[in-house]
């Protein structure tokens, strides 16, 4: 590995497709990859005399946040820990011990005001980092595609990305560094680094579900109903705009006002998860059913539509819709697509499908309009690759 100047790894965001609020309540919920990336690339000191003290950076370029550490202050930094074991594939949680190591070296005044959260995901990836590769200096650049706190797993796609850059740079995933491009990893690779992302995932939320960084690390599609998930194979393809309306949510109130809600209504909030659930499993039905040609994907879409139609219409029984989720549905409604809210509601984004038959004129017809309103729209597919890395070798 002494030859690698860079490696490179990217990981992609989530969506709720269904069932989001009712799966607190036992219905299933269908969540899938985001074909938006944060992308984390490591560049490693190539020559003592690049860097002879060593240190460790990270640049998280779309906060504008740039951090350096001597590696000397962080091994000082962790000294106490005198059971400290630097392990690739020995995953272990971040104790509160090790916590205080890391609080010591981050320090939330070199934060601006307005990304201040940000200090937890720098202190998943100092946890991260030192956890598989010890203290080694290098440069570490994050970069990404998705919108912080919109409910596109954001948080997930950094640990994600941030343990499959880091797992590759210490040799553990066992890949062909001289083959270029991207390299999707092999089932017990992307194993391993769940694990890890999900530990970094508990830095940042506390008590995180582990499905954003799930579908994050694996791709694809995932079924998720009382603990339990179960990946989907999607095949049938799908487009979808994404608008984000910027206006910010308090998950937990939410989470909390759907409950209170059904401890009024029992009966009538039961019969709406109900309905939630019976949606969310015809929906991963649709999306794994084969397809034959464009009249059949039609049909198939025009289902699509009803069902989110139908789950827009039951997250509004739950309370959870906000004026400016409105403006988004009634906007895409003159233009005859459907849409619906993801994730947690009271702002956060917006799902529009679009069909396979429907011109890119009008695509962008329509994010014009969404966006001279002060909405932010991205066009992504739904259900493509997980985690990937890369390599690049300097000459021998």
């Amino acid at each position: 590995m002494d030859n690698i100047k860079e490696v490179a790894g990217r990981a992609p965001g989530k969506l709720i497709l269904c069932g989001e609020h009712a799966v607190v309540h036992g219905s299933t919920a269908l969540a899938a990859s985001l074909g938006l990336y944060t992308q984390v690339r490591i560049q490693t000191s190539t020559a003592a005399t690049a860097d002879p003290d060593g240190h460790l950076t990270i640049d998280l370029r779309d906060v504008n946040v740039h951090l350096t550490w001597p590696i000397k202050r962080i091994e000082a930094a962790f000294k106490p820990l005198e059971e400290f074991v630097v392990d690739p594939l020995c995953v272990k949680s971040c104790s509160s011990e090790i916590m205080q190591c890391i609080a010591s070296l981050v320090n939330e005044d070199e934060f601006p005001e307005a990304v201040i959260g940000v200090s937890t995901g720098v202190s998943a990836f100092l946890f991260l980092y030192v956890s598989i590769v010890g203290f080694k200096s290098a440069t570490v650049i994050v970069s990404s595609d998705l919108p912080l706190g919109s409910g596109l797993g954001s948080s997930a796609a950094f640990c994600v990305a941030i343990s499959g850059v880091v797992l590759a740079l210490s040799g553990a995933l066992d890949l062909d560094v001289l083959q270029g491009g991207w390299l999707s990893l092999k089932q017990n690779n992307r194993e391993i680094v769940n694990k890890w992302a999900f530990e970094g995932e508990k830095i940042i939320h506390g008590r995180p579900s582990g499905i954003d960084n799930t579908v994050s690390a694996y791709g694809n599609m995932v079924k998720f109903k009382s603990g339990h998930l179960t990946h989907i194979e999607h095949i049938f393809p799908i487009r979808m705009l994404i608008t984000n309306t910027k206006v910010g949510r308090n998950t937990k109130a939410l989470v909390a006002g759907v409950a209170e809600r059904a401890s009024r209504h029992p009966k009538a909030m039961s019969a709406v998860f109900d309905a939630v659930n019976a949606i969310s499993e015809e929906m991963a039905d649709i999306i794994q059913a084969p397809f034959s040609d464009d009249v059949s994907i039609c049909a198939q879409e025009g289902k699509l539509e009803e069902l989110m139609e139908m789950n827009q219409g039951l997250l509004q029984c739950m309370g959870v819709c906000h004026p400016s989720i409105k403006a988004v549905l009634q906007t895409t409604s003159r233009y005859k697509l459907f849409s619906k809210l993801t994730g947690a509601g009271g702002g956060g984004c917006v799902l529009t499908l679009l069909p396979k038959l429907l011109s890119g004129k009008m695509i962008e017809k329509v994010k014009v309009d969404l966006e001279s309103q002060g909405f932010q729209c991205f066009l992504a597919t739904i259900g493509g690759e997980g985690v990937q890395v890369s390599f690049q070798c300097s000459s021998a």
